[in-house]
């Protein structure tokens, strides 16, 4: 598991910002710093691929260069995750993309129901998918998530992104999720309260990102 918390960077700042109420206010910021976090997760991971030597030539010469010799599958988790999801698109530009449209029944976190209501998917078989969502609380919208995937192919690889995570989700994704996998995230919280919202968190990513649903 990488947690970009534990080493300062910008990133920390970007990470506070997301946390504190007083600018979670500016919506566009918001989302500014979902994509930034992105970006920087995105970089990291980045270094886990699989690269091969080609030749180029510049205006000079000829010379030898590293290029990605895998491209990912993006999948983001609707609708929080569009901003952190924009970030990682912006890093992996040839990359297939699918959606997944999740929500949750209101309950407490033994009882919490997912349900998709979405789901768009290219072929899995054998490729390297990275799912992300800002918000890692119970894992089981992400294990569910990736049930659904599975009809259009098992991945070889599974990388989950998110900005912050509970150990209770880390820790059911763990014990469901039997795909070799990599975890990536921003910070790693305290845990849940009674209604699985993560500590202390962050607040409802999709409402901070683009206002408050019916």
């Amino acid at each position: 598991m990488f947690v970009l918390s534990e080493t300062p960077s910008i990133a920390s700042q970007f990470l506070s910002e997301l946390r504190d109420r007083n600018i979670q206010t500016d919506s566009m910021r918001f989302r500014t710093n979902l994509r930034r976090l992105g970006n920087i997760l995105a970089y990291e991971l980045s270094k886990n691929l699989e690269y091969k030597a080609v030749e180029i030539e510049t205006p000079l010469m000829k010379t030898n260069v590293l290029q990605l010799d895998e491209q990912v599958v993006l999948v983001s988790v609707l609708r929080a995750s569009l901003p952190f999801y924009q970030g990682f698109l912006d890093f992996f530009d040839k990359a297939e993309n699918g959606f997944i449209g999740a929500y949750r029944q209101e309950g407490n976190k033994d009882d919490l129901e997912i349900n998709l209501g979405y789901y768009a998917s290219p072929n899995l078989e054998g490729k390297t998918l990275v799912i992300v969502d800002p918000m890692l609380a119970t894992g089981k919208s992400f294990i569910k998530s990736l049930e659904s995937l599975f009809i259009n192919g098992k991945p070889r690889k599974i990388h989950i992104a998110a900005v912050v995570a509970a150990p209770e989700g880390l820790a059911y994704i763990k014990e469901n999720l039997s795909i070799p996998h990599q975890v990536w995230i921003g910070a790693l919280d305290q845990g849940l309260n009674e209604q699985a919202y993560i500590l202390p968190g962050l607040g409802d990513a999709g409402d901070l990102a683009f206002g408050p649903k019916l």
